[in-house]
Formats: C-alpha cells, sequence, structure tokens
C-alpha cells in the first residue's frame, strides 16, 4: 500500500513460538497523547504490498488486509492513543517469519510520517526427541545402518552424527538426509548413517535448532541390550513378633491336647448321672485355666506343668473334682 515510501527507520528482532501470540512493537518515543481521528496507521510487510493491519480516520474496515492476517492481527485503539501503535499477532505460523513494518501518520502535519519502525519476527518450533533405529538382528553385511528421525522443528535443523567414543563428530559423507516440509509448514528429517562393520559400535544422533540453541541428542549402541526385561519383583517381608507367633501356636497346640485329654477321659470311665453337668463345667474351664496359668508361668513353664498334669490325672481324679 505504501511501499515506495522510504526513510530511516528504527528495526528490531523478536523471536516466538509456532502457535503462540506475540506483540510486535511500535512506540512512538515521546509521551503525548494522539487523537485518532488525526492518525493514519499501516502494518504491512517490509518490501512488499501485503498488508497486516491498518488504520485509517472513521473507518474500521478490514477489507485490505491480507488473508493470511485477517482476524489475526489486531491494532488497540486505546493504546494508539497513548502513541503505542504496536500489533498483536495470534497463533504465529511459520510462514510469519518476515520483516513487518510500521508506519504511523498525521493528517494535521499534511500526511508527515511520524513514526517508522520495521520489525523482524524469527519463527521457532521444538523437534520432537530424535528416535535412533540400529540393526535389529545379527547380518553378514560389511556394513551398519542406522536412521535417526525427528519432526514438527523449525527452521531448517542440521544433523550430526557422533562417534560417542570420543564424542568426535563423524563424517558428513557417511550420513545423507533427507530434510521435507509437512503440512503444518514444519519441518521433518530422516537421516541415514553407514559405517563400516566393527564391535561395539556406539553414535549418537543430533538434532540442532540453531535458532533455540537446542541440541538433541540420542545415542545408540549395537551389541548391547538397551530394552529391559520383565521381571517379579520381590514381594516385601513384613517383620513381626517372633515371640507372639511362637506363643499363639503353642497355646493353640496347648488347648487342641486339653480337649483330647478330657475327650480320652470321658471315653473310658463310666458315665454317672451328672456327666452332661460335667461336659458343661469342665470344657470351658480347662482353656482358660491354661491361658491364666501361661500368662503366669511362661510358656515353657506351663507345658512342662501341663505334661505333669496329664501323667498324674485319672478317671476318678476328675470325677472327684467334679462332685
Amino acid at each position: 500500500m505504501l511501499g515506495s515510501l522510504r526513510a530511516d527507520f528504527q528495526e528490531q528482532e523478536v523471536r516466538a513460538l509456532v502457535g503462540s501470540n506475540i506483540e510486535l512493537s511500535c512506540v512512538h518515543p515521546k509521551d503525548s497523547s494522539f487523537d485518532l481521528n488525526d492518525l493514519y496507521v499501516y502494518w504491512q510487510l517490509f518490501g512488499s504490498e501485503t498488508v497486516v493491519a491498518y488504520y485509517l480516520p472513521e473507518n474500521s474496515s478490514t477489507g485490505h488486509t491480507d488473508d493470511h492476517y485477517r482476524d489475526r492481527a489486531q491494532l488497540s485503539l486505546d493504546s494508539m492513543k497513548q502513541g503505542n501503535f504496536s500489533l498483536r499477532l495470534y497463533n504465529v505460523t511459520p510462514q510469519d517469519e518476515q520483516k513487518f513494518h510500521c508506519l504511523v501518520f498525521r493528517e494535521s502535519l499534511e500526511l508527515q510520517k511520524v513514526l517508522d519502525v520495521v520489525v523482524r519476527l524469527h519463527v521457532a518450533a521444538n523437534y520432537s526427541m530424535p528416535v535412533v533405529s540400529t540393526p535389529s538382528s545379527p547380518s553378514q553385511d560389511e556394513e551398519l545402518t542406522f536412521t535417526c528421525t525427528s519432526t514438527n522443528g523449525y527452521p531448517r535443523p542440521n544433523v550430526y552424527w557422533i562417534n560417542k567414543t570420543d564424542n568426535s563428530l563423524l563424517d558428513k559423507a557417511l550420513q545423507n538426509n533427507t530434510i521435507t516440509l509437512n503440512p503444518q509448514g514444519l519441518y521433518d528429517v530422516v537421516s541415514i548413517l553407514k559405517l563400516r562393520r566393527s564391535p561395539n559400535v556406539n553414535v549418537g544422533c543430533c538434532i540442532e535448532n540453531v535458532l533455540l540453541h537446542q541440541n538433541l541428542t540420542v545415542s545408540s549402541q549395537t551389541g548391547t541390550f538397551k530394552g529391559s526385561i520383565d521381571s517379579i519383583p520381590d514381594i516385601p517381608v513384613i517383620p513381626q513378633d517372633k515371640n507372639v507367633t511362637v506363643t499363639s501356636i503353642i497355646l493353640a497346640l496347648i488347648v487342641f491336647a486339653a480337649m483330647a485329654v478330657g475327650w480320652m477321659c470321658r471315653s473310658r470311665c463310666p458315665h454317672r448321672s451328672y456327666a452332661g453337668a460335667t461336659a458343661a463345667t469342665l470344657e470351658p474351664e480347662l482353656p482358660g485355666e491354661l491361658v491364666t496359668a501361661a500368662g503366669r508361668l511362661g510358656v515353657a513353664g506351663w507345658l512342662a506343668n501341663f505334661q505333669m498334669l496329664s501323667k498324674g490325672r485319672s478317671c476318678g481324679e476328675g470325677q472327684a473334682e467334679v462332685g
């Protein structure tokens, strides 16, 4: 629109990631107020007729804006009143890597230019972590082939293969790079490295994004296992009080033995008229007696005591106790 206008201008540089929002600065150096009806503001691509955004007095139309920037580029009327003519650019794309030209004129000064700023926008996108494919099975070939892939980055990357033994760069003649633009306008890279077969080869693939000062490196070593082996985890052992466990077992054995002795006595001795009462009073009391004695004498003492009682007790004594 105003491509023929040229004069001294300020030049700035900014960076933005793909998909982010960015403000391209264009601010009048003096703190002064501006009347919107006195302003003509243009944002366009430097050295081009492509219109990014503009403001005309009493005219908010966007009819002259390029389709690529319509609804993505915005000026703030309130900010322009204070001398800030910065452009807000939304959802940055790789195609936005351009020089943007800000021009401001005042009608009251016979359309004299009062501001001229050029902003260069650098666009970047992070590459995915490289994936290195190695020879999957033993082969008699004299060459080893490694493949490195990384996607969705910007700008165009540098690709290096590294000898991980001494971290030296391998000769670029050994690699073949294929770098393509995908439908999103981002770069995908596939690099193939061929080496003469040798034991314990260990190489690394490095994808460099110069703009982001980013180096992504993945190494791979042949002849060694790089995956993970599934195993059954050790079952944790919960510590217990050994004395409590042993005591519980012995008490259970004592109760069982007492019940067996009582059954033998009833089966060997003649039944009397109060046999039912004998069963009702003797059997419930014996386990309680055992538990009480175990608490007083200790497990070892009570066990010896119980053995003596078992040997010395007769059928007659049992009948006498009940009577």
